[in-house]
Parts: structure tokens; sequence; C-alpha cells
């Protein structure tokens, strides 16, 4: 509004009364209307044009807006596209890895499987052997030569030299050894049948020790005749003397004889 107010032209209005004016007066006055008329028609397109430009200019900034949003959002995506394109080659690298892992794991394994067979073949071949041969009737006997059999276990009596005996660890250790373990006994026959062949003064071990408050034999049982030994306490293991009916609760460290069990062979 306030442009068009400056726009505003002027112009000189002659009135005259009475007669008609001279003809070169009357084209005066026509000659100043028409340059005002000129004047403000050129000066309405002009702001029209004004106005269209401003519109068209803001229409652009909007699309260079709109275009520089466009072009963030590209190179934003196309960062992310890397990075994810970096993650994944670094996944198939490593899954790679694992599987060559695994491979050589699979490997192992076949390999180990294979010389346990074999260990295992070769060990039952001695068992049969060292049951078997050399017996002056040709019969296989229920227990290996050097173990006493007491129905339905074979029994080892190690009564080594002081110098050799051995702690409870040491002596359930060589027991395994023999594919066997320190003698158990869950009821009165099988403590009466470790106690017969016992013998000396020195004791043998067996297999019961305390653990977790418990006395327990090595195959995971507990004792259920607490009469038999001294109430648990930690760090003992049991020793059987022979001629005694009790056994005696005694520090595992200690190095004694031992008395190592398995299973007679039925034949």
């Amino acid at each position: 509004m306030a442009e068009e107010e400056e726009e505003v032209n002027y112009a000189s209005v002659v009135f005259k009364a009475g007669n008609n004016p001279p003809p070169a007066a009357k084209r005066g006055e026509e000659t100043v209307y028409g340059e005002l008329k000129v004047q403000n028609e050129t000066k309405n397109e002009d702001s029209a044009g004004r106005r269209r430009f401003q519109h068209l200019a803001c229409c652009l900034g909007i699309l260079c807006v709109i275009l520089l949003g466009g072009i963030i959002g590209v190179c934003v995506y196309q960062r992310n596209v890397k990075d994810l394109s970096a993650e994944v080659q670094e996944l198939t690298t490593q899954n790679k890895e694992l599987e060559n892992q695994k491979k050589n794991l699979k490997q192992k394994i076949q390999n180990l499987t294979t010389n346990w067979n074999e260990l295992s073949i070769s060990r039952a071949q001695w068992n049969i052997d060292s049951y078997c041969l050399g017996n002056t009737d040709n019969k296989c006997q229920p227990c290996q030569k050097g173990w006493t059999l007491t129905e339905p276990s074979c029994y080892a009596y190690n009564d080594a030299e002081p110098a050799n005996q051995k702690t409870w660890e040491e002596a359930q250790e060589d027991c395994r050894g023999k594919n066997s373990d320190l003698a158990v006994a869950h009821n009165s026959e099988e403590k009466e049948a470790i106690k017969k062949n016992s013998f000396g003064s020195n004791g043998f071990w067996i297999g019961l020790r305390v653990e977790d408050g418990k006395w327990k034999w090595v195959d995971g049982s507990d004792l259920t005749e607490s009469s038999w030994i001294d109430p648990p306490a930690d760090g003992r293991c049991a020793l059987i003397f022979k001629g005694r009916n009790t056994w005696s609760s005694v520090s595992c460290g200690e190095k004694h004889q031992w008395i190592c069990q398995k299973k007679a062979l039925s034949v």
C-alpha cells in the first residue's frame, strides 16, 4: 500500500466557466490526462512484475532447500552403506576364520577318536591276554595275575615299602592306571572282603574320603553305615587295618599302602 501511495502523480487541472475552451487548451488537458493514465499503468505493471519475481525467488529458495536436504540424505545413505559394507566384510572374514577353526576341531576330534579306538582295542587285547594267556589249564581266569578274587570283584593289595607308599590321591591315580579304583564297601560282605586279605600294621587306603562335609566313596555314593568310621572332617580319608572292624580317619596327605578293586571277569 505504501508503494502505491508513492506512485501517485499529481496533475494540474484547469477549470473553466462559460464558453468552451480554446482548442489548444483542450488538447493540453487531454495530454495531461493521457500521460497520467499511461504512467499509472506502467507502474502497476512494474509492481506486478516485482511480485511475480519475489514469488519465483521464494519458490527457487524452497527448491534449493529441498535439493540440499536431498543431497545431505544421499550422503548420509552412502555413508551408512559404506559402514554396513565394512561390517559385512568383517563378519565374512570372521565367519571364514570360524569355519577354519571348526574344520580343525573336527579333524582333531577325528584323530582323537581314532587314537582312542586304537587304545581301547589295545587295552582290550591286553586284558584278554592278561586274563587268559599263560594259565596252566588254558582257561581264562576271572582275575588277572596278582589280583585276588572275592566275588564279584578282584582286589590288588599293594603292599609297597615305606619309600614307595602313596598319598590317597596318588593311590587312586595308580588304581585308575590299572583300570580300577580304590576299594569300596557298600555293605558288610564287601567290607569283610577287603579286610580278609589285608595284612601288616601300616594300613591300606580304601576309596572313601570326606567331600562337602560327608564321607563319600570314589563312585560318588555316600557312606551309609556311620558306625564304621569317625564323623567326617575336612581333608580326611579312610584307612583299613588288619583285624579291625572299624576304619581309621587320617589325613589324606599321609602315605600308606592301598587296595585296588575291579569287577571280576565272567568266565
